[in-house]
């Protein structure tokens, strides 16, 4: 796609509309929990300002469900942005109409204004023409930096472009395509795949496609469930998608035609809840009635992290257990360590992934920290986002 960049346009002095993903979590007195998506749409922000142009961020937080609610408000988000930028961010009280008109029209070159919640009416969803226009009305020049939404038909990600000529990407966008892409292209090997996550369903475009791509995939979280089950396994109360057993076992049979080593867990911590009182290391193909597999287990750990040793090139997505629970998050931190002291050219995506890197304290040693999990696995299928689509030229 021929895509400009914001380094590309002619941005100075101009309103420069920046689609950010700026969905974080809050803390329960209203504070920004974790600012790393803010962090990482500064240097779009800041070349723009640098540009002297007059920005106008919009996001998303939260689920407000089309309305108005105070619980999704982005002013902690714009508070915490000034802190950052060192400069003052006018937060508008709508997404559009003339209180927001009138802060973006009384914007200075190097001005910052940030529309309120885009989801605060349903038409942001809906990709409303009307709502698109009035979006449009406030910008010269569209920046779309949101790579966690580009797979979503919004009217901030792809109807406001059909109503601005001037339109690219920003410096975010661009180092994610430029990462991701690199794993469809030729990589050192091995290549390995580590898909986790709760279901087959979600994952199964991408394993799909990267089947005639990598060498080895290693399958953790529930949604192993499925796989061991097609397998003959017995497992108890865990997390089953009886409905794509039928599925597996097809793509368990073409991965073998295809030479590509399928590991599976080994062993698992099963409990009856996730309080993790009473865990036990099970063997994860004969889960005991009353328990349900959690975790994967240590044996599935170590063999996991020899497999992840030998690996040249890693794409991550998806936690190995219930990650959220402190009893539960063992086998994903033993992953997020393999993966970073690997030496492998690595990219990790959605959201437990990217934290378990970060709780480890070895991000560093990550090649890319996708901002995208629904969108970094669409992109990986080989599908065409939406939000790029927009953006062509």
């Amino acid at each position: 796609m021929a895509i400009k960049t914001i380094s590309e346009l002619d941005i100075a002095g101009r309103r420069v509309f920046i689609r950010v993903d700026f969905n974080v979590p809050l803390t329960p007195a209203g504070g920004v929990a974790d600012d790393t998506r803010i962090r990482e749409s500064l240097p779009t922000i800041k070349y723009a300002l640098e540009k002297g142009a007059r920005v106008v961020l919009a996001s998303h937080l939260g689920r407000p469900k089309g309305r108005p609610d105070p619980k999704c408000s982005l002013e902690p988000v714009g508070a915490r942005l000034a802190e950052l930028l060192g400069v003052e961010v006018a937060l508008t009280d709508e997404p559009v109409g003339d209180g927001a008109k009138k802060v973006i029209n009384d914007l200075k070159a190097g001005g910052v204004a940030m529309l309120e919640n885009l989801r605060f009416t349903p038409a942001e969803e809906a990709n409303d023409e009307g709502f698109s226009r009035a979006l449009a009305s406030f910008a010269d020049v569209f920046i779309n930096d949101a790579f966690g939404t580009a797979h979503r038909t919004h009217a901030s990600t792809v109807g406001i472009a059909r109503f601005i000529s001037q339109r690219g990407m920003g410096l975010l966008m661009e180092r994610e395509i430029t990462f991701l892409t690199r794993l469809l292209g030729p990589v050192e090997r091995p290549f390995i795949a580590i898909i986790g996550g709760a279901k087959v369903s979600d994952k199964v475009g991408v394993i799909d496609h990267l089947l005639g791509r990598v060498n080895q995939l290693l399958i953790g979280g529930a949604m192993a469930n499925t796989f061991l089950k097609a397998k003959g396994g017995r497992l108890g109360r865990s997390l089953v998608e009886d409905d794509k057993l039928a599925l597996v076992r097809s793509f368990l049979r073409r991965a073998a035609e295809s030479n590509v080593d399928i590991l599976l867990p080994r062993d698992a911590l099963a409990s009856a809840g996730v309080n993790a009182d009473g865990a036990r290391v099970v063997a994860a193909h004969e889960i005991p009635e009353d328990l349900a597999a959690l975790d994967i287990g240590p044996e599935t750990s170590r063999g996991f992290a020899d497999a992840i040793a030998k690996a040249k090139t890693i794409f991550w997505n998806g936690p190995m257990g219930v990650y959220e629970s402190e009893g539960f998050a063992r086998g994903t931190l033993a992953v997020a360590r393999a993966v970073a002291s690997s030496g492998a050219f690595s990219v990790v995506g959605g959201g437990d992934s990217v934290a378990a890197v970060q709780k480890s304290g070895l991000a560093s040693q990550i090649a890319h920290l996708s901002t995208g999990g629904g969108a970094s696995l669409e992109f990986l299928e080989g599908r065409r986002l939406p939000g790029l689509a927009a953006l062509d030229t």
